[in-house]
């Protein structure tokens, strides 16, 4: 099988949980460690623009947005399943809540004063000051929650997970699903990455608990690997993995060969343009050419992204 690479960097949340899925999933990876913030040349050479953190990389197809990302590696190794069938969609929408209003909330309340002053201890002032410059342009326009109503939305949101926990070891019963992995990421980073915020997390032990089952699923097999290793293997590559359904569903009148531009839809809206070569029920998929990657294939989820025609000039 074409290598699993992992394009990442150690305090990303949501590459945790990518990180924990593919040790669910006992799969074998190659990490390759990108900075966490702008510029990222090699990453922009895979995607074309978008910069969030992770992506993942099989061959010349690049796979955007944690969402997607899961769905293909519930493709790649079905068991143990990410998405149990008595709860397919309920363990969906659950991911979603935690993905995005959990996150917010979460990162809300642990990069107040104390938390960013926590994460930056040791390093030069002008480190703080550029991730927070970089951290501004990805949220441009967006609606962020103050510390307070961050911090009092936080611990309501961990009470009800607490709930959810009441009887069951994880949030949909017996075993993990996407839910786990979602709801799981954005208190890693409180507990690991700003530990002297920590202190929220005592108030429901239940997701205490809970959070030691999930860290002790591991990373699974990881072997680390370089930016122009991975650069080069998806330059090599000859061909595009094949779509899990191929059918076209046009809800935008662009048909399948138009130059089009998709980007997310509130933060870390950088674009990525190509040509649309596949546009299914449940992702994008842009045809685009680099000098150093070749010919590369970028996926991207229909939730959460927006798809436009690049007019010609």
């Amino acid at each position: 099988m074409t290598d699993i690479i992992l394009h990442h960097y150690p305090t990303s949340p949501f590459a945790e949980k990518i990180r924990l899925v593919l040790g669910f999933k006992q799969l074998a990876w190659k990490s390759v460690i990108i900075p966490a913030i702008m510029p990222k040349p090699d990453v922009v050479a895979l995607t074309g623009g978008y910069r969030k953190t992770p992506i993942l990389q099989i061959g010349s197809d690049v796979y955007c947005d944690t969402a997607l990302i899961c769905d293909v590696l519930e493709h790649i190794q079905p068991t143990p399943t990410l998405y149990p069938p008595e709860y397919k969609g309920m363990s969906r929408v659950l991911a979603q809540w935690a993905d995005t209003t959990l996150f917010w909330a979460a990162m809300g309340y642990n990069l107040q004063p104390k938390g960013a002053a926590a994460m930056f201890e040791g390093a030069p002032p002008e480190a703080a000051k550029a991730f927070g410059a970089d951290r501004a342009a990805m949220s441009a326009g967006m609606n962020r929650l103050r510390p307070g109503d961050a911090t009092a939305a936080y611990k309501s949101y961990l009470r009800r997970i607490n709930d959810m926990l009441d009887g069951d070891n994880f949030v949909l019963g017996s075993a993990p699903c996407v839910a786990d992995f979602a709801c799981y990421h954005p208190l890693w980073f409180t507990a690991k990455r700003v530990p002297v915020m920590a202190g929220i997390l005592s108030a429901t032990p239940a997701v205490g608990a809970w959070m030691d089952r999930m860290a002790a699923i591991g990373h699974g097999n990881m072997e680390k690997s370089s930016a122009t290793e991975a650069i080069a293997a998806c330059a090599a590559f000859t061909g595009a993995a094949a779509q899990l359904d191929t059918i076209f569903q046009d809800e935008h009148g662009i048909p399948l060969g138009s130059r089009v531009s998709v980007a997310a839809d509130v933060f870390g809206q950088e674009a990525t343009e190509g040509e649309l070569v596949a546009a299914t029920r449940t992702r994008y998929t842009l045809r685009r050419t680099d000098e150093r990657a070749g010919t590369v294939h970028v996926h991207f989820p229909r939730i959460g992204y927006v798809l436009r025609a690049v007019q010609s000039a």
